[in-house]
């Protein structure tokens, strides 16, 4: 019975990184997700309590893959300038990843503050991993340069995602570009 229900529980997340990455937030209703997994309306509400509910196990399973997927391109990097290069290209590499999709997908505006606090958590541990990188380049202020590189990365994935006249790996160069000058300086 527990394995069954783990299984569902899986084939709900699936369904429902499908459902933010296909159409955001506004596709994510319970209807849906039963509609994709086969299962009763009800039985949703078994396994999750809101939209919120989703989308926070959604953070909780997929951030911790998506960091150590930027974490293993840094440590691969030989230098501090090195791993603050691959910190931005490795996600913005990820933005064509479904898990990405979904979770960039997510409006924190519409969730509840635990949701929302959870989002924030996973995003200070991602910006956490180039503060020291930062500081071994000498910079200053190594957190705030680090927020302002989450910044320039954040904006880039945006401009990814809308589907902008430039091709992805010409906004990677240019994020990359910006962000290398900006932390040298």
């Amino acid at each position: 019975m527990a394995e069954h229900r783990s299984m569902q529980r899986a084939a709900l997340l699936d369904a429902a990184r499908s459902l933010l990455s296909e159409g955001g937030t506004e596709a994510l209703t319970f209807p849906a997700l039963a509609e994709r997994t086969g299962l009763a309306r009800s039985s949703v509400y078994e396994y999750f309590r809101s939209r919120a509910a989703v989308v926070e196990e959604l953070c909780e399973v997929d951030f911790p893959v998506w960091a150590a997927d930027v974490s293993a391109a840094m440590e691969q990097a030989g230098t501090a300038e090195a791993k603050v290069e691959a910190y931005v290209r490795k996600q913005l590499e990820l933005v064509g990843d479904r898990r990405h999709r979904a979770v960039v997908a997510i409006s924190a505006s519409e969730l509840d503050a635990g949701a929302r606090e959870k989002i924030r958590a996973a995003h200070g541990g991602l910006v956490a991993m180039i503060v020291e990188a930062l500081g071994e380049m000498g910079h200053a202020e190594p957190r705030l340069a680090a927020m302002l590189v989450q910044g320039v990365v954040d904006a880039a994935v945006r401009r990814i995602e809308l589907g902008a006249a430039e091709e992805p790996a010409v906004i990677a160069e240019a994020a990359v570009g910006m962000v290398l000058r900006g932390v040298r300086g």
